[in-house]
């Protein structure tokens, strides 16, 4: 399964080369199925004037794919710059660079970093981390109408593929490491900052989850 991550540790995972790869893997087959699911949530209450946010978005696709669908202006932040020029790339090629920007920055470590946005979106980014609980609630008080979140199921076989993956990792000497956070914790993070839950689904090693500012 996919990893990611937050914070120093991400640039020795996430080099120019994988950054371009998501570029690559998104030119040959665009969103995959939880991605497209996740746009088809965030859009569900309309997406006219709304101003979305993807935190450690990547190449920012999913925010671009909002854009294109009626969103009025998106930003991207993320903790590995060299992400950068591949989500502008993008940008350009989905017609919306005049509407879309990147920030290089953690919102844990910077809460000013972002400003609150109708919707935002994180996909993949709560397992980087200790802290995904904590990044869920911050995400979820940024968001001003609706949040859309995928992280690992937490079940058996997925805990077991990750304690595999982690200690492959300490084998290769790599400081990164992929968590596995309980639904429970990262529904109750989102509640604690006024959100109510409003529809998800799973999709292979991932589970996704839409909240709604009533």
């Amino acid at each position: 399964m996919p990893a990611c991550c937050r914070g120093g540790v991400c640039e020795e995972m996430f080099t120019p080369r994988q950054a371009r790869r998501s570029l690559e893997r998104w030119r040959k087959g665009g969103l995959d199925d939880v991605e497209r699911s996740m746009v088809e949530l965030a859009a569900g209450r309309g997406l006219e004037g709304a101003r979305v946010l993807e935190l450690g978005g990547g190449i920012g696709a999913l925010q671009a794919e909002l854009l294109a669908e009626g969103a009025e202006r998106g930003e991207v932040v993320e903790v590995v710059g060299a992400y950068e020029p591949y989500a502008r790339e993008l940008a350009r090629e989905r017609g919306i660079e005049e509407r879309t920007s990147f920030r290089v920055a953690d919102v844990l470590e910077e809460p000013d970093a972002a400003e609150p946005a109708e919707i935002v979106l994180m996909n993949r980014v709560v397992c980087c981390s200790p802290d995904g609980v904590a990044l869920t609630r911050r995400a979820a008080a940024l968001a001003q109408r609706t949040l859309v979140l995928s992280f690992p199921r937490d079940v058996a076989w997925t805990r077991a593929a990750v304690k595999l993956m982690n200690a492959g990792l300490a084998l290769f000497r790599r400081s990164f490491r992929v968590f596995v956070h309980p639904r429970s914790a990262l529904v109750a993070a989102a509640e604690a900052e006024g959100l109510r839950p409003a529809g998800g689904g799973r999709g292979g090693a991932w589970e996704y989850a839409a909240f709604e500012r009533p």
